[in-house]
């Protein structure tokens, strides 16, 4: 069965997605990595993130990737490996404004759905089990308080020797969340038939747990 896991920034899905598909012994794809990826290349050639006609057309004449190496998934742009360059807070504020046009978004689509083709993957993202993958056999719907995202950010800018502010960071999620859930095209929501988990104060391997019970129901459930 296919998996859609989606979610606010901070929300742990990256980390869940990847530990629930490695249980499982499914394939990961990380959709936020493809836009963090164009949002790199953007602004790594400083390139005008506003005009969406020049990001788009970015995207269609280069190459995203995304590879298994060493059990880590690695996002490659063309030959370029991105991996270490994709999680800095200018590229995520860039991800945002590149994931709200609908050129780019269309793009991404059927890459993403070619993607799951084969089946049994695990894919996070925004708008994975409203737009992306609607049939997915399990939805979750990952969340916390924004000030609970904003910690672990800080915590994990902290640890490369970022020095941010904890309110800076907070207020660029609750903008980030703005965007993502009022932009035009495929926005951030809950799916109806979509399990809502919270996050806020549990650990990972807690919420791992409970997202192998719900697919454990869920996959009986279709037998």
């Amino acid at each position: 069965m296919n998996i859609a896991i989606d979610g606010p920034a901070g929300a742990g899905k990256s980390t869940v997605a990847g530990k629930v598909a490695s249980q499982l012994e499914y394939v990961y794809i990380d959709t936020g990595s493809m836009y963090r990826a164009l949002a790199w290349a953007v602004y790594h050639h400083q390139l005008p993130i506003d005009d969406e006609a020049t990001v788009s057309e970015l995207l269609q004449n280069n190459e995203i990737r995304l590879v298994r190496k060493a059990g880590q998934q690695h996002v490659y742009w063309n030959d370029t490996d991105v991996t270490s360059f994709i999680r800095s807070n200018e590229v995520s504020q860039y991800a945002s404004i590149v994931a709200s046009y609908g050129s780019v978004r269309e793009q991404m689509l059927v890459l993403q759905r070619n993607l799951a083709k084969q089946g049994n993957v695990v894919m996070d993202g925004r708008d994975i089990g409203t737009h992306v993958l609607p049939d997915a056999e399990v939805k979750i719907f990952l969340t916390a308080s924004i000030r609970e995202r904003a910690e672990r950010r800080w915590k994990e800018l902290l640890a490369k020797g970022s020095q941010v502010q904890l309110a800076d960071l907070e207020k660029e999620i609750e903008e980030r969340d703005y965007r993502d859930m009022n932009r035009d095209v495929a926005p951030l929501r809950q799916a109806d038939d979509a399990v809502l988990v919270d996050t806020t104060g549990i650990s990972i391997d807690q919420v791992v747990d409970r997202i192998l019970q719900i697919c454990e129901r869920m996959g009986e459930s279709t037998q």
